[in-house]
C-alpha cells in the first residue's frame, strides 16, 4: 500500500520579497486567537498573524522564521501568509533587537500620554520575538 502524501505547499510572502515556498508536513504560527498549527487537508480559514515564531515542519527537518504581522490563507493543500516582515534566525541583528526592547520597555514603563501604548506593546512583543529566535 502507498504512503499518503502528507505534505502542502507552504508560501510566506513579505511586501519586499519571497520569504519562503516549500512543502511542510506541519506548520506551526501566531495568531491573534492563539497558536495554531496545520497539518495537510485543514479546514479552510483566513486569519490574522500575530508576532511570533513559525515554525515549519519539512520532510528533512525544521525550519524557524520570526513573522511580525499579516495575514493566513489555509486551504486543504497551501497555506499562504502575506507577512509584513519575516527574517531567519541568521538575518536579525541581536544588539539592534536588544536596543529595541530597550526603548519599548522604557516608553512602556513610562506611562506617558503622549507615548502610544498599543504601538509601544507591539514594538516590545517583536524585539522580543527576535530575540527568541536568535538565541535558539
Amino acid at each position: 500500500m502507498a504512503e499518503e502524501n502528507k505534505s502542502f505547499e507552504v508560501e510566506i510572502i513579505c511586501p519586499d520579497r519571497v520569504f519562503y515556498t516549500g512543502k511542510a508536513v506541519f506548520l506551526e504560527m501566531n495568531t491573534v486567537e492563539g497558536r495554531m498549527g496545520i497539518y495537510k487537508n485543514h479546514i479552510p480559514l483566513t486569519s490574522v498573524l500575530a508576532p511570533g515564531i513559525v515554525r515549519i515542519t519539512e520532510e528533512g527537518g525544521m525550519r524557524k522564521a520570526a513573522v511580525h504581522a499579516g495575514f493566513v490563507e489555509i486551504l486543504q493543500d497551501k497555506v499562504t501568509m502575506l507577512a509584513e516582515i519575516a527574517e531567519w534566525p541568521q538575518e536579525i541583528d541581536l544588539a539592534r533587537a536588544e536596543e529595541a526592547r530597550n526603548r519599548a520597555e522604557s516608553r512602556i514603563e513610562e506611562k506617558s500620554d503622549q507615548i502610544d501604548m498599543a504601538r509601544a506593546e507591539l514594538a516590545l512583543r517583536k524585539s522580543l520575538v527576535r530575540i527568541n529566535l536568535a538565541n535558539q
